[in-house]
């Protein structure tokens, strides 16, 4: 099998989308699967590789994580034809994805494509609902010639079914639990950060308004006052209200900017608790990351954050934006070491059946299938 990526956004840029597919070429490289990815550039990356090619980009204005791609449409052409892919997956609805959408059409190859992102619900944090109506007409048309569309949840599989969208497949999300795991000691990261409260609560993610940061915010500032002087907040990512947050010297707070790998998982592990507001996720990764760490999660009842966390069980779920049902989660399980520890125990548990492996192999199984069913076509037409 020889598959063709596009995607407007991929490491080194930070976000679920580009960690998920940094993760899917490197299965891919393992299994020694012939792939070719087509992305934005970045300054950090050689333009072109072997199998990664990189073109000039600009970010884009709701999510600059996300780069619009100006692609070189005449190289791209040049190497799908040499490349010849059987398959054709597109990640993201921006230049790039355009791009494989026109080549995969023009040259007769199966196309797949991913949603990863409810860039409807952010229009509301910036003002900008009154595009709403012409944002979903434009990303119908976009998949409708997809022959399957994954999505990471079941939530956002019913949500696209709402609003008209067919061939629907779930492509959940996995953990590398050899990364993300409670074995640290919490002395180093206490050290580092100065922390002497007894407890710690941390909150994962790129620092904007579509991630709830201010109800995150009134959570910190509203909790009991025995609570709160026993507390320290640990919030790691970047994002536009970086700056204004750390200016507002929330106390009892540390923003310890963007980090990753085993200092992420140490984080993770030091804290009691995870934190996670956000209402928009179509998944959670970091939620996911938090009880591979052992660390129960109290998160907002909506999007895939709600099939992650097991309602009492691997954390809580609380009503979306209501500061006082996540501050009387907070206080019961701080109050409640055993059954904190207990859903640290479940949480590991349930991480360790989300294997990265498995869920690779289920979408190139998914991958087979589709070309499989383009073949009989390809014969006719070639007849």
């Amino acid at each position: 099998m020889k598959i063709a990526i596009f995607t407007d956004t991929f490491t080194p840029q930070v976000n679920g989308v580009a960690r998920t597919f940094q993760r899917f070429v490197e299965y891919l490289d393992q299994n020694e699967i012939q792939y070719r990815l087509f992305v934005p550039d970045t300054k950090d990356e050689d333009p072109f590789t072997k199998q990664i090619f990189r073109f000039a980009s600009l970010p884009f204005f709701l999510y600059p994580e996300c780069r619009l791609a100006l692609p070189n449409v005449f190289h791209i052409k040049k190497e799908l034809e040499q490349f010849q892919p059987d398959i054709i997956h597109i990640a993201t609805p921006f230049n790039m994805g355009l791009t494989g959408l026109y080549y995969g059409k023009k040259l007769n190859i199966p196309i797949v494509g991913s949603y990863h992102t409810h860039f409807d619900h952010y229009l509301q944090y910036y003002d900008l609902q009154f595009l709403s109506k012409w944002l979903w007409k434009y990303m119908n048309w976009f998949h409708s010639s997809f022959q399957k569309t994954f999505v990471p949840s079941y939530e956002t599989k019913h949500e696209l079914i709402r609003r008209g969208f067919s061939d629907l497949e779930i492509w959940s999300r996995g953990v590398n639990c050899q990364i993300f795991h409670p074995n640290f000691s919490s002395s180093r990261l206490r050290e580092e950060y100065r922390i002497t409260a007894p407890y710690i609560l941390s909150f994962v993610g790129r620092l904007a308004p579509e991630k709830d940061i201010n109800v995150l915010i009134k959570i910190a500032q509203q909790l009991p006052s025995e609570i709160k002087e026993n507390v320290h907040w640990l919030i790691a990512g970047d994002g536009p209200l970086y700056h204004e947050l750390q200016e507002q010297n929330n106390e009892n707070m540390t923003f310890t900017g963007y980090i990753k790998g085993q200092e992420l998982a140490e984080l993770y592990a030091a804290s009691d608790l995870f934190i996670f507001p956000s209402k928009t996720e179509t998944f959670g990764n970091v939620v996911l990351e938090a009880l591979a760490c052992g660390t129960p999660a109290i998160g907002a009842r909506a999007g895939g954050v709600q099939e992650i966390i097991r309602h009492d069980h691997t954390g809580h779920l609380c009503e979306p934006g209501n500061v006082e049902d996540f501050i009387s989660r907070i206080v019961e399980l701080l109050q409640n070491p055993s059954k904190r520890k207990q859903m640290g125990y479940e949480g590991r548990k349930y991480a360790l059946s989300r294997s990265w492996n498995a869920i690779f192999h289920d979408l190139l199984t998914h991958y087979e299938e589709v070309i499989e069913l383009d073949k009989p076509q390809d014969f006719v037409a070639n007849m």
